[in-house]
């Protein structure tokens, strides 16, 4: 098993819906409406109330890892990935607020928090700072690249497979650095690589 978070996107590169394509941002509006609820209540602090606390003091008192958190964390980040396959054009199905067994995000198996430290959830987001800053501009060129795929797609039908490559590493990336700094189901420093 890994002890990163997994992403799996099954990327369609021909044969696209070159309307849906030319339209995306539109379509999936209603979905990133839905998500964005759950981040702006991260605002008021309900992230940091109800997952995020609760997860690192079991961790730190009991070296539990609460199962409703766990399972709400697994959720959101698929949904999140979902949505981001889509308006990012890796994929021509639209996002379901339901499981899509063509995109996947795997945890490790954190054996209800057996496997993990009980302190460093204190710290791991001032680890995490250096990969937030590459992770930003992973993130400016994966926007490049899907501007410049949203043209070739629009046109030829097609999505270049290169930057289909490097848009599927940012979101690898950054589901990576969820796992261990936000969801903290790793212990293992991500990788800096896509």
């Amino acid at each position: 098993m890994s002890i990163q978070v997994e992403t799996n996107i099954e990327v369609s590169l021909t044969n696209r819906n070159r309307q849906t394509v030319f339209f995306r941002w539109i379509l999936v509006a209603p979905v990133v409406v839905f998500v964005a609820l759950f981040a702006q209540m991260s605002h008021w602090g309900f992230t940091t109330v109800v997952v995020c606390a609760p997860v690192t003091l079991t961790l730190l008192f009991r070296g539990v890892y609460p199962s409703y958190a766990l399972t709400f964390n697994h959720a959101m980040m698929e949904l999140s990935t979902r949505v981001a396959a889509y308006a990012l054009l890796l994929t021509d199905e639209f996002p379901s607020i339901e499981r899509n067994p063509n995109i996947s995000v795997i945890f490790p198996d954190v054996e209800g928090g057996k496997k993990l430290s009980r302190g460093l959830p204190l710290i791991k987001w001032i680890f995490a700072i250096p990969l937030y800053i590459v992770g930003a501009i992973y993130l400016l060129l994966s926007l490049v690249l899907t501007l410049f795929a949203w043209i070739s797609t629009s046109i030829s039908g097609t999505y270049p497979e290169w930057a289909a490559n490097i848009v599927l590493g940012t979101l690898e990336y950054w589901n990576r650095v969820y796992g261990y700094s936000i969801a903290l189901v790793t212990d293992d420093y991500p990788p800096f690589t896509l």
